[in-house]
């Protein structure tokens, strides 16, 4: 076999490429001759970290991913789940840090980009998208710049596409100033008899490209996400895509019309390695052979090589096999809507990936080998050392109410209201929650009752003091935070983000949080159905903390009982769902020690699995039954930042008790875990606690009051909501503003 190769193939090019010596070898064995030049690029970009998972494989395949309601997991561009009624949601979460980094703008709305293609290409009308950032710290040179770039990436693309942002996060930490994260999730709806995959079926049938022109932008971007960063970042800024969301929203519909046409056989996003992971995939799904001519791709730039077109990360397109005898219907579609569509090659039944150029074949290769079979690593990992417990006279106090004003006044506890009111979060007109609670809301959109809930959540300074809790907690909060709204949690995503996987204490990180996951996901039955790994997130060897953030999603039966954060009366009864006997007891690792002290010491809380069961199913019960008036699952900052956070939704202050001879510190800033806060009338207390909670084993203190428009924590001096909301909304506006107080 003879292949044109008019580049010599030389040990720093293949180290250029991201392949390590002995993938090289791998590579001459397998096809028995130097590659050439558009062959080493496509292996490149089929065995990186970024696509092949090839350092994950091993210990993702232990995560539950099936399940009553699950029709598709893992595998598929997106997870599908069944909500009744014939239709099903279906979502995904999915990293572009690398890429938002060098170019926050184009990288976050790439992202984002990215992610609803994921979705739409199964089939489904997205209906809401969320986004976890992470960012450096709020004094490091480029954090504001970052900080600028991705929150107007993220609404630029996502505002004009059309979908509402409902939900996310936003964290600042000094491990993240090299290397931000951004997590992009979507979900959409879709008919469980509609659903699209990406399996090519059939040999000898058009494969058409469909959507946007290919250019030279992305070229390279799956192998330098599968990198670590260095001082030459600035020089990567040419493999960051540039999206077009006016173009995605036209993709959108001419694909959901074309599915509706019957015309579709198989389906693929163009994402990371564009035309080549899309074509490997679909034919190494149905066991078949792609044959490529190049010559046909329709281009928006001058004299492209094979090379930049196989590896071009353009955005807005698609690759599909097609029924022969729609073409004609399919390309008329498409003509409509103002888009390229070309047949640019077949199926074929010889398992081999062939690509041809100017009447040349530039690259032969075996298929199954370039898209399942990449290389898997079982790479050493060493157990991570989880901090001594805190000793109990090792607790600094401070002013119950001094330290509360001032971690809501900090960067990880202020509103984010500057973030999402850049986003738009209302378009389709079917939201019932915005960001600023636990979960966003969306009505179904043809139902007269149903809604879907969806949240993201994951605290990596737990998952660096203890992978494995850590890995729970992100679970478990999730969780909650669905089941604050009265959703059912149906199922989750998630979105790893660690190190580097070469060094054994990285790779620790990731199979502890992994196993964790894993086991929460079994104890709450909330099954793992799509995700993303996103390794290499280090710059000049320093590594992020362990983000394995979690992106969930609950079914709401009824949304007129959906319950909200805010107290929603004056006068109701305050109680603890959950709550050990002195309500809270765990520091380590907390808001309180890190922000009033500067101390991050100790192992974070545990997390109980069977009493997060427990307590999560008798809090939905108490939502379905009309009885709970506010609901909020406590988390960061203690029971003191809940309540302050219910008070300051509702507009309505709330007197809360003291325990006598108990210090109120870790009462009141203890982030024990598997706690609710609830409200209900005050006739329905007596019931609640001497008929409702009885054999339930659940301990439920009354432990306050609403009422007045100032929060009253034990003996601590009386806040006023005024007082509250100025410290909580003031801190990010006057951050991007470069106000902030030199002690900030």
């Amino acid at each position: 076999m003879t292949i044109r190769n008019d580049v010599a193939i030389t040990d720093e090019l293949v180290k250029a490429h991201g392949l390590k010596p002995d993938e090289y070898r791998r590579i001459l064995d397998l096809i028995g001759r130097e590659p050439s030049f558009t062959e080493l690029g496509i292996f490149s970009a089929m065995w990186n970290e970024h696509c092949s998972y090839k350092s994950s494989k091993k210990w993702l395949r232990t995560l539950p991913t099936k399940g009553e309601r699950v029709i598709q997991g893992p595998g598929e561009n997106a997870g599908v789940v069944d909500i009744g009624d014939g239709q099903a949601v279906v979502f995904k979460m999915e990293s572009h840090n690398h890429p938002s980094y060098i170019e926050p703008y184009q990288g976050a709305a790439t992202g984002v980009g990215g992610i609803l293609r994921d979705v739409f290409t199964m089939g489904a009308r997205p209906i809401a998208a969320m986004n976890a950032l992470r960012f450096g710290e709020p004094d490091h040179p480029k954090t504001r710049h970052l900080v600028a770039g991705v929150v107007s990436g993220v609404g630029g693309y996502g505002n004009a596409f059309g979908v509402p942002t409902v939900g996310g996060e936003v964290n600042f930490d000094r491990s993240y100033n090299g290397n931000c994260l951004v997590n992009a999730f979507a979900a959409g709806l879709a008919r469980t008899d509609g659903i699209f995959l990406s399996e090519a079926k059939g040999v000898g049938l058009p494969v058409v490209y469909l959507g946007a022109k290919t250019g030279r932008d992305g070229v390279g971007g799956a192998t330098m996400a599968s990198a670590e960063f260095d001082d030459t970042i600035e020089e990567k800024r040419p493999t960051v895509q540039v999206g077009d969301p006016f173009t995605e929203k036209c993709l959108l519909e001419a694909c959901l019309e074309l599915m509706a046409s019957g015309a579709v056989i198989a389906i693929q996003d163009m994402g990371a390695a564009g035309l080549t992971c899309s074509a490997v995939e679909m034919g190494a799904k149905g066991d078949l052979g792609i044959e490529l001519d190049l010559d046909h791709v329709p281009v928006r730039e001058e004299r492209m090589s094979a090379y930049e077109m196989m590896l071009s990360e353009s955005q807005e397109r698609m690759l599909m096999v097609l029924k022969p005898e729609k073409e004609a219907e399919a390309a008329a579609i498409f003509e409509k809507w103002g888009l390229d569509f070309a047949i640019v090659g077949k199926t074929t039944d010889d398992l081999r990936f062939r690509i041809l150029h100017q009447g040349e074949e530039v690259a032969n290769l075996p298929i199954k080998e370039l898209g399942d079979q990449a290389p898997e690593y079982d790479r050493p990992w060493t157990e991570p050392k989880v901090p001594a417990p805190l000793a109990t006279d090792d607790i600094p106090q401070a002013d119950v109410a001094d330290a509360l004003i001032k971690m809501l006044g900090g960067p990880d506890l202020s509103s984010r209201r500057w973030v999402w009111e850049q986003y738009d979060t209302l378009i389709l007109a079917n939201t019932l929650q915005i960001p600023g609670g636990d979960a966003g809301v969306v009505r179904i959109d043809g139902h007269p009752t149903k809604a879907l809930a969806f949240s993201s959540d994951v605290t990596p300074r737990y998952c660096e003091a203890d992978p494995f809790e850590g890995g729970k907690q992100a679970v478990a909060e999730c969780w909650r935070n669905l089941t604050a709204t009265g959703a059912e949690p149906l199922a989750a995503t998630d979105n790893l983000n660690f190190g580097n996987p070469e060094r054994p204490e990285i790779m620790g990180q990731l199979v502890k949080a992994i196993e964790g996951i894993g086991e929460a996901c079994r104890a709450l039955g909330f099954p793992i159905v799509s995700g993303n790994v996103s390794l290499y997130n280090e710059t000049n060897g320093q590594g992020i903390l362990p983000t394995p953030t979690i992106g969930g999603v609950g079914l709401i039966g009824d949304w007129s009982k959906m319950a909200r954060i805010g107290f929603a009366a004056a006068d109701e009864a305050i109680v603890l769902v959950g709550a050990p006997a002195i309500w809270g007891t765990h520091l380590g690792q907390s808001i309180y020690l890190r922000d009033i002290f500067g101390r991050s010491d100790g192992p974070p809380p545990p997390v109980d699995l069977a009493h997060e069961k427990k307590v999560g199913d008798l809090v939905r019960k108490l939502i379905a039954d009309g009885v709970a008036t506010a609901v909020h699952d406590v988390s960061d900052g203690g029971l003191a930042v809940a309540l302050a956070e219910m008070a300051m939704a509702g507009g309505i202050g709330a007197n809360v008790s003291q325990l006598k001879g108990v210090s109120p510190v870790p009462v009141f800033f203890g982030e024990d875990q598997g706690r609710y806060v609830v409200t209900m009338r005050r006739d329905r207390i007596d019931w609640f606690l001497n008929e409702f909670l009885e054999d339930t084993g659940v301990f439920a203190p009354w432990i306050g009051v609403t009422g007045g428009q100032e929060l009253k924590l034990g003996d601590a001096r009386a806040i006023a909501l005024a007082e509250l909301k100025a410290a909580h909304e003031g801190w990010f506006p006057n951050f991007m503003a470069g106000d902030l107080p030199q002690e900030n």
